[in-house]
């Protein structure tokens, strides 16, 4: 072995010192952030999938979290197949489970949370009748003649229909039925004339091109027949030649059970040519009962009044859909029963406004339900007039048969009412599963808990009810509701008119005005979110809080989220954001998630951490580090790590798994080494929840809903931090001290950025001109009206007075009050010109990311390079008079930084990151203590000695790895092996060597081990001492206290993940595979869910080993 010689360390320097015995602040965060504590976990989710669970896996489950560092586990029953399982679901066997889950929980120190129902989405189960469930308003419609008495009946609405789409298997909406409808109102009006007025097969000769079959059946007025189309025929094209000409104002398309993706243009014949008169995309592509409970509803395309004789109706394929999951080629067909053009408008998007379609992807962007504005019409014989609206309900009895004295003249009568949306709670057993719970109705909130959390509670011991602490709300993927029981009075206490005038708009008839038909949709999708923030989340925080329960909620949804994000998040005790380990989802998710917390006075902001698709027992510690450290950025600093999935036994091995987690469990390979990054992961949390969130500018999001993002538009130029600000902060939260907006939590704001919107109601824009007033400064355009109808048209007056007394001038920067008011120049120029100074700046193009927190005490920089490259540069914080040092997250070592220079107002300090890595940055007004070792802010290694001679190595799972032990004259990659044992071995193989120091050591000196590189986790000893685990390069490390003169025994247990072994399994048939799993794939599979890249994964001590020092 080759020998070495230590050198001495110089004696201490000290820059500064203090003679008291008194543990400073800092020092105690400092040894929080070495050794985080009992209070300081990491949480999981806790899937146990298909009922398929024992109470001896439960125990040993709670063990293994609670080794590792896990504090709290949130049961989700979840059922992919919606099938029985092994413990059928609410059987006293399976309650007893969850109990002993509790009582465990209580015993082991793991606190338990639970699903507010079976499935991970939302509140719903068999105890929820159809008349406690999500409902929406539905009518069936009839014209009479009046001047008599009318003794008809009028029939109920068929609701439902079975809908299935070409990627989903499932049952999508409820049956076609009449027996779950509630009568809420019978409305009638006079007849609008030219409602008879259509182009059909009497009144025009119609050609199509190409020729389809059974296209006459496209004007027959009955939506039971359809024409279908071939989906590989790239346009077609109908030609319209009218007897006598007409004007035509409206096009509506009747759909059929499949999916539309299709750009439609329509063309008038105008001085002899053909003319656009308007182009509309057809897309729904989403027939999901949520992303809308009307799922067959017409589409309504509003056309500017055009009179001819000649119109052109051309259909052409779309390259892709909006949930660009498949090109159109790939649509076999598509189907329409009706295209109707007819000479009397209908509202655009009717349908789509009233919530009974709504966005059909996972990611509605902020504008995604804000329409353009619809020409007004020019005759009142188009439009119904509120005032004209006759509620008849009371002449109808019990069987729908109404007995009215109807005055002159022709009438149309609608029967409204309520059916269920369909939508159900999943994926769940059977006995499970039931209809969503109604979502604007506290009640009907706290029934639901009663049914479910409420028995758990009945059956839990007094004694271990305190380990049972949460009620989760996962992500809201159930859509919306547009009416309940008392909606029409909780709507005219919000808005102070009664909306019953307005239903005809349901039809997509004009009310009062285009305006007006408008403004009370507004309102209905306003009413709808704010209840199912107040109503369904409030009072299930309600409830819980009233049984010692906490509500843990996710403030977003992929589908169909009905809400204001903010709002939402905001009436639950804690909120989380989301992120997937690859893709952009989290992306959205976060921010909302923090900014909710931030400015509703949360201090935690958790998130669904590292869910993923695909790549099964591939992912380790190292490959989650990149994402999870920019979700720390993205205002997150708590993780609820996806997925644990229970194992109910040891034969199944690596066990139950699915294909939407990283495998957090006691059976994967790397598991008990994962305590080394938890503690990376709660180092991080302990010292992101210090403080308050460091922000520059806060973006209002606007009034509109549903909304479940916010805009940054124009975007905020780099180095500066931001947060999303809702309406209800801003009036009963928001205020302004010494030039800043204030959150009663301390947070504040230099500037406040408005909507990129012409609307805005009186209130909060009053609110606005008051805080400008006293100081804040608003950037953004004027609003010049109200979107509600509320106090219509006072409203609007009030608008335009406030916005021309607050934009007077013809100044881009006005002084208003003590405060200003900005616009019509570039955002950077406005932060230039408000002083507004930059909170970092990176001093280049680097790919790093960073967030800031501060308090009297200190300001916390967390900073992450999100590059494979090292980064040498220097920044400059926005911080003066204070002493820098470097925290390291992974190891909790904390250091002065030396190099750093005071420059006016900021402090600019020399930084590297290797790739990937992260550091806090910490500035405060404690004296440093300086040693040798801090002569620089980053010390260069010096190479003492390799080892290079033969490792032994023992490979733990002998039942598929090699029996005896190996010699590695060299080290390399397992997957290069040519034993197949080695080749296709997963999980622990320990490595042995000796190196021998001669000469004195100093026990001042650093000395370090180096593992060059390993795959994919590795924990040292050294003569018999644990040194811990590394999980990410640089494998470094600090053996100085356990390293003696002489030779030194070297023990290091690699790990690698469980994908190994799999991928040679799939080469065995299955009665001699070594491996058990739910999902997986065979090679011949690989390409579903994993790449070739994937099969086999860099695995053992590859190196090279080495001793070096600072």
């Amino acid at each position: 072995m080759r020998s070495f010689y230590l050198s001495t360390i110089t004696t201490l320097l000290f820059l500064s010192c203090t003679s008291s015995n008194k543990i400073s602040f800092v020092d105690e965060i400092k040894d929080k952030f070495r050794s985080p504590t009992d209070e300081n976990t990491l949480w999981t989710y806790w899937y146990w999938l298909r009922d398929d669970i024992s109470k001896e896996g439960i125990t040993k489950d709670l063990q293994a979290m609670k080794k590792v560092g896990i504090g709290t586990a949130f049961i989700g029953n979840i059922n992919p197949e919606e099938i029985d399982g092994k413990i059928p679901m609410l059987s006293d066997q399976w309650w007893d489970h969850m109990v002993h889950a509790v009582e465990e929980g209580k015993r082991l120190g793991v606190d338990i949370g639970v699903f507010n129902c079976p499935g991970w989405s939302q509140s719903g189960g068999p105890w929820v009748t159809y008349d406690k469930a999500m409902r929406h308003l539905v009518y069936s419609e009839i014209k009479v003649e009046g001047g008599r008495k009318l003794d008809i009946k009028l029939e109920k609405p068929v609701v439902g229909g079975e809908i299935s789409t070409p990627y989903d298997n499932r049952s999508l909406a409820v049956k076609s039925r009449k027996d779950i409808f509630q009568d809420t109102h019978v409305l009638a009006f006079k007849s609008i004339i030219e409602e008879n007025n259509i182009v059909n097969m009497k009144n025009s000769k119609i050609k199509v091109h190409p020729s389809i079959v059974d296209y006459h059946n496209l004007f027959d007025l009955d939506s039971t027949t359809v024409s279908s189309f071939t989906g590989s025929t790239n346009k077609y094209t109908f030609d319209f030649q009218l007897n006598n000409p007409m004007t035509v104002r409206n096009l509506t398309l009747n759909v059929s059970n499949n999916i539309i993706n299709q750009k439609c243009e329509i063309y008038a014949k105008l001085n002899g040519k053909f003319s656009l008169i308007k182009s509309y995309e057809v897309e729904r592509v989403n027939l999901m009962v949520n992303v809308g409970p009307n799922v067959l509803a017409p589409v309504s395309i509003s056309i500017p009044e055009t009179y001819s004789k000649d119109f052109r109706i051309v259909f052409t394929n779309k390259e892709k859909n909006i949930l660009n999951s498949f090109k159109a080629e790939t649509i076999k067909s598509w189907k329409l029963s009706e295209i109707i053009l007819s000479a009397a408008p209908k509202l655009e998007d009717y349908n789509e406004k009233n919530l009974g379609k709504m966005h059909p992807t996972p990611f509605p962007k902020w504008d995604d339900y804000l329409w353009d504005q619809q020409r007004e019409l020019s005759i009142d014989g188009l439009k119904i007039k509120p005032s004209n609206v006759i509620d008849i309900s009371k002449t109808m009895d019990s069987e729908g048969r109404i007995s009215w004295d109807a005055p002159e003249g022709n009438w149309t009568i609608l029967r409204f009412g309520m059916t269920p949306t369909g939508t159900k709670n999943s994926p769940s057993a059977p006995q499970g599963k039931g209809y969503e719970i109604d979502k604007a109705n506290s009640r009907l909130a706290k029934y639901h808990f009663e049914q479910y959390v409420g028995k758990l509670l009945d059956k839990i011991p007094e004694e271990s009810k305190e380990a049972f602490k949460y009620v989760i709300a996962d992500s809201y993927e159930m859509g919306s509701q547009n009416w309940s029981d008392d909606y029409k009075e909780k709507f005219v206490e919000r808005y102070n008119y009664d909306p019953v005038k307005y239903l005809p708009v349901f039809s997509g008839r004009i009310v009062g005005s285009v305006d007006e038909s408008e403004r009370f949709l507004w309102d209905l999708r306003r009413l709808t979110a704010d209840l199912i923030a107040y109503e369904y989340v409030g009072g299930l925080k309600k409830v819980s809080n009233d049984h010692n329960l906490m509500l843990w909620l996710e403030n977003y949804g992929h589908w169909g989220f009905p809400s204001e994000f903010l709002l939402y998040g905001g009436q639950s005790d804690l909120i989380s954001g989301e992120f997937w380990n690859e893709g952009s989802l989290g992306d959205v998710e976060c921010k909302s998630a923090s900014s909710a917390a931030h400015i509703y006075g949360k201090k935690r902001v958790s998130a669904e951490a590292f869910t993923a698709a695909g790549r099964p027992y591939v992912r380790h510690p190292a490959l989650l580090k990149k994402r999870g450290d920019w979700s720390f950025t993205e205002g997150i600093n708590h993780f609820v790590l996806h997925l644990y999935i229970h194992q109910p036994d040891d034969k199944r091995i690596p066990g139950v798994n699915a294909w939407f987690s990283t495998e957090f469990n006691r059976h994967n390979t790397w598991f008990y080494q994962s305590k080394s990054y938890f503690d990376y992961l709660r180092r991080c949390q302990y010292m992101l929840q210090l403080g308050e969130y460091s922000a520059d500018v806060c973006y209002f999001i606007g009034e509109n809903a549903p909304i479940m993002t916010g805009s940054r538009n124009p975007e905020l130029p780099e180095g500066y931090s931001y947060d999303y600000i809702n309406s209800d902060v801003i009036l009963n939260k928001l205020d302004v001290v010494d030039g800043k907006f204030i959150l009663p939590n301390g947070i504040s704001y230099e500037l406040m950025v408005l909507p990129q919107l012409k609307t805005m109601t009186p209130e909060t824009l009053s609110k606005i001109e008051s805080l400008v007033s006293k100081g804040g400064k608003i950037y953004g355009q004027a609003p010049n009206s109200s979107p509600s109808l509320k106090n219509y048209p006072n409203s609007d007056l009030l608008v335009k007075k406030i916005s021309k007394s607050m934009w007077s001038g013809e100044d881009n920067i006005r002084t208003y009050g003590k405060g200003n008011v900005i616009d019509k120049i570039p955002l950077s120029e406005v932060l230039d010109k408000l002083e507004i100074k930059k909170d970092v700046d990176l001093g280049g193009d680097y790919s790093v990311l960073w967030t800031h927190r501060a308090d009297e005490n200190m300001d916390i920089y967390f900073l992450t390079n999100q590059s494979d490259k090292k980064i040498v540069y220097q920044p400059s914080f926005r911080i003066k008079d204070k002493h820098p040092e470097l925290w390291d997250p992974i190891t909790g070592e904390t250091r002065p930084l030396i190099d750093y220079e005071q420059k006016e107002d900021r402090i600019q300090i020399d930084i590297e990151m290797l790739p990937y890595q992260s550091w806090f940055v910490i500035f405060s007004d404690e004296k440093q203590t300086i040693t040798d070792y801090d002569a620089k802010n980053f010390p260069d290694y010096k190479l003492l000695q390799k080892i290079d001679s033969p490792w032994e190595v023992e490979f733990e799972n002998k039942s598929f790895g090699p029996q005896e032990e190996k010699v590695f004259d060299q080290l390399s990659d397992w997957t290069l092996n040519k034993d197949e044992k080695i080749k296709f071995y997963s999980g622990s193989a320990t490595y042995k060597n000796k190196f021998t120091v001669e000469g004195e050591l100093n026990k001042l000196d650093k000395i370090f081990l180096d593992l060059g590189e390993v795959g994919v986790m590795a924990s040292l000893k050294i003569n018999g001492t644990d040194m811990g685990t590394t999980w990410i390069a640089p494998h470094h490390f600090d053996i100085s206290s356990a390293i003696k003169t002489g030779e030194n025994q070297i023990e290091i247990e690699v790990v690698n993940v469980w994908r190994n072994r799999l991928t040679g399994d799939s080469f065995l048939k299955k009665e001699k595979r070594f491996t058990s799993v739910s999902v997986d794939g065979d090679t011949s599979d690989l390409g579903l869910i994993l790449s070739k890249k994937d099969s086999l994964i860099s695995s053992g001590l590859i190196g090279p080993v080495s001793i070096k020092a600072y």
